[in-house]
């Protein structure tokens, strides 16, 4: 059979994990070569799960070839060579170390790890490996995000001083709401101020640049939960809601704050950024829009002006449709993997590498520390000492 002149690469994907997280990315494999000329293009070799009913059906849902119940037999399988770990925190550390050294690209969701220890043993075998990694912090694909830091970084708002933020949900409210692996520390590392705060910690180092230092409070208001499918309840060993101040190493000041406790709220990721000559502001549950202000304008504009980021000059937007027709929260995902594939094929780590996701992981670490020492905290990238 004569190959195509336009025929690509491929790169064999191994998934590990099939929930909301699992769907997300295989939705991005499925769509990813249908919407950008992306060269390897993906090809969805095997997910990988502990329950076998469970993952063959995943399997044949999401359009998987084939299937494992093994993660050592996905990692001996010569046609998988990217491994897509979006399966619970407490195992991140094991199966991205493992895939490494079986000499994989990898992909983590975030936070990259449970704990600080485990992030900087992922970094190092990242490094001697010399493979691909990223982790999955989606939302800096929002092309409204991308449009943001081209503003910030083109000095339009000039002197960034101020940053804020707030991830805000409701789907733990209700007390009766099971207690799910999040919940517990040995299993979902310092819970939802973590699984929400990495977000905005990744977007405010993308934004603004690095955290010098922090200092947080953290309360958990729902102390037991039901145990799923039993009349029992369980401990919550994790905070359920966190806020912070911090100082950025270029002089700028910061608060965060992040709950799924908080009624009405569904998905409401918001940040705004204030500089000497201006303001932008992005909100999730508006994802294709950015609010600016320039200072510079006069009075004709003085006040906030919205805009649509749909443009096929924005980035990723040349994939999708005309102007003014909106993209969703799915669509985050096929840009990740979209750059990922571009870092396989030049052979260097998109950012958020896992270098970032250890940046990301002092910090949430040092909210942590601060917490219980109640004082300001600076983020501990490295063990003392170490290069």
């Amino acid at each position: 059979m004569t190959e195509r002149p336009d025929a690509r690469s491929e790169v064999g994907v191994g998934l590990v994990g099939y929930g909301f997280m699992g769907r997300a990315h295989s939705n991005a494999y499925r769509q990813v070569a249908r919407f950008f000329e992306v060269d390897p293009a993906p090809r969805m070799a095997a997910l990988c799960g502990r329950n076998e009913p469970r993952v063959r059906e995943a399997a044949r849902r999401l359009g998987w070839e084939g299937y494992e119940t093994s993660y050592e037999r996905l990692l001996e399988r010569e046609d998988v060579q990217l491994i897509d770990i979006s399966s619970s925190g407490d195992t991140h550390r094991e199966f991205a170390v493992a895939a490494l050294e079986a000499g994989k690209h990898v992909l983590c969701e975030k936070p990259l790890a449970n704990t600080l220890d485990e992030a900087r043993e992922m970094v190092e075998a990242a490094r001697e490996a010399g493979t691909v990694n990223m982790v999955c912090h989606n939302y800096r694909r929002a092309p409204a995000v991308q449009l943001a830091k081209r503003l910030v970084d083109e000095g339009r708002i000039g002197e960034i001083r101020h940053w804020r933020a707030v991830y805000l949900q409701d789907w733990l409210l209700d007390p009766r709401t099971p207690l799910t692996w999040r919940l517990r520390r040995e299993t979902g590392g310092a819970g939802p101020p973590a699984d929400l705060g990495s977000h905005l910690v990744d977007l405010a180092h993308f934004l603004v640049g690095p955290i010098a230092e922090v200092i947080g409070t953290a309360e958990t208001f729902i102390k037991e939960r039901p145990l799923e499918g039993t009349d029992e309840m369980g401990e919550v060993t994790v905070s359920d809601a966190a806020a912070f101040l911090a100082r950025f190493e270029n002089g700028a000041i910061g608060t965060f704050e992040v709950s799924p406790l908080v009624p009405g709220r569904k998905a409401h990721e918001r940040f705004e950024i204030n500089g000497s000559n201006g303001s932008l502001v992005f909100d999730l549950e508006r994802m294709n829009e950015l609010e600016v202000y320039f200072e510079d304008e006069g009075p004709r504009s003085a006040g906030f002006h919205r805009v649509l980021v749909t443009e096929p000059e924005h980035p990723y937007m040349e994939g999708w449709w005309p102007p003014g027709h909106i993209i969703g929260y799915e669509h985050t995902f096929v840009h990740t993997v979209k750059d990922l594939l571009e870092g396989v094929r030049e052979g260097r780590s998109p950012a958020p590498s896992f270098e970032d996701g250890l940046r990301c992981q002092a910090v949430l670490d040092a909210v942590e520390r601060s917490v219980e020492e109640r004082e300001w905290v600076s983020p501990q990238f490295y063990k003392p000492g170490a290069g």
